[in-house]
């Protein structure tokens, strides 16, 4: 008689279980699980053994070993994490990696103080409607002196009582950098430069000033935020901020000024001028009797190539000059001006040496 095959397959498969429980009866290792110290084992004498543990245990102290000598060493030496989170920002736009959460790349935005440039220029364009209008210089030297005698109480006042100046700042804060918030009003030296110029200069040796100050300066900051990323700074004495870019344009408005000027703005008014195309220096401007022979002639593209070349070198110059605490609203037009008197004189008094004379 023959079994089937399934009781075939236990009968021959019973041996085999019986001897696995036998097995699994006599001592042998435990394993159990723990999810504190990992793996552990006991052997046959119930000691417990803990895999890995020393291990994990090392591990956890060499990093806080390592944590602890990172608080240190900041606790120890604050500026240098400082100036490595500065140098980090610089190069990076202030992000990690120098890109935003968007994946572009992060651009310094500039500040082209719009409000102020304009209003800065267009005192140009006033002086030069008050010159043709024969507006009387004494009549603006006391109505710019009137706005300084407000002006300054008033920046006291500002400096003095934060109220007084959050609504100071609501009314002209659009027209004011942030070092002026703090500072005084760089209209009151604007004022003091022109008021100078018109009491110590010829007339209109004075507009050309007051115009360099209220075009060259307005120029030169342009195209110093545009273009001075692109250009070598200035050497000592120019201040560190200034660019290269913000000279040249600088030296090229005030040059631009003085030729037309004295071509086109000057010859509207009926006064004696200081230098015209014609005559050259005047004689009454170096002290000589108009109808003096010892007089030679300075004027034509000559004399005012010279003049005009010469005014820009020196608006340049004067723009870019680190004076330390001085405001370049009183600086510019003062020195621009002194030279542009100083110039016209030694034309008129050595004009024979000049080979166009």
């Amino acid at each position: 008689m023959t079994l089937p095959a399934n009781d075939a397959f236990s009968l021959h498969d019973q041996p085999r279980r019986s001897s696995s429980l036998s097995r699994h009866r006599s001592p042998s290792p435990k394993i159990s699980f723990s999810s504190s110290s990992g793996v552990k084992t006991s052997d046959a004498n119930g000691m417990v053994l803990k895999r890995n543990h020393n291990r994990r245990v090392s591990s956890q102290q060499n990093s806080n070993h390592s944590l602890n000598g990172e608080v240190s060493s900041i606790k120890e030496h604050p500026d240098e994490l400082l100036d490595a989170r500065k140098t980090t920002n610089k190069h990076s736009g202030g992000t990690p990696n120098g890109i935003t959460d968007k994946g572009k790349a992060v651009k310094k935005s500039v500040d082209w103080e719009i409000p102020r440039k304009a209003l800065h220029s267009s005192i140009g364009f006033f002086t030069i409607y008050l010159y043709t209008s024969h507006g009387s210089p004494t009549h603006v030297v006391v109505a710019l002196s009137s706005a300084l005698a407000i002006l300054i109480p008033v920046d006291i006042l500002r400096l003095r009582y934060p109220a007084f100046e959050r609504a100071f700042e609501k009314c002209v804060g659009i027209f004011m950098r942030d070092s002026e918030k703090k500072s005084s009003n760089g209209v009151i030296w604007y004022i003091l430069g022109a008021n100078i110029t018109l009491l110590a200069l010829p007339l209109d040796i004075a507009v050309v000033a007051i115009l360099i100050l209220s075009w060259a300066d307005t120029a030169a900051s342009t195209f110093g935020r545009m273009f001075g990323a692109y250009t070598p700074a200035l050497p000592r004495p120019f201040a560190p901020r200034k660019s290269l870019a913000g000279f040249i344009a600088a030296a090229i408005t005030g040059a631009c000024i003085a030729a037309g000027f004295w071509t086109w703005i000057g010859p509207l008014r009926d006064a004696d001028l200081t230098w015209s195309w014609e005559q050259g220096v005047s004689p009454a401007f170096l002290g000589y009797s108009s109808s003096s022979d010892d007089v030679a002639k300075t004027g034509g593209w000559a004399g005012l190539a010279v003049i005009s070349l010469f005014a820009g070198l020196v608006t340049g110059v004067a723009e870019a000059l680190d004076l330390g605490s001085i405001d370049d609203n009183l600086s510019l037009p003062i020195i621009a001006g002194g030279c542009i008197w100083g110039l016209l004189k030694l034309l008129g008094n050595f004009s024979g040496s000049f080979p166009w004379s």
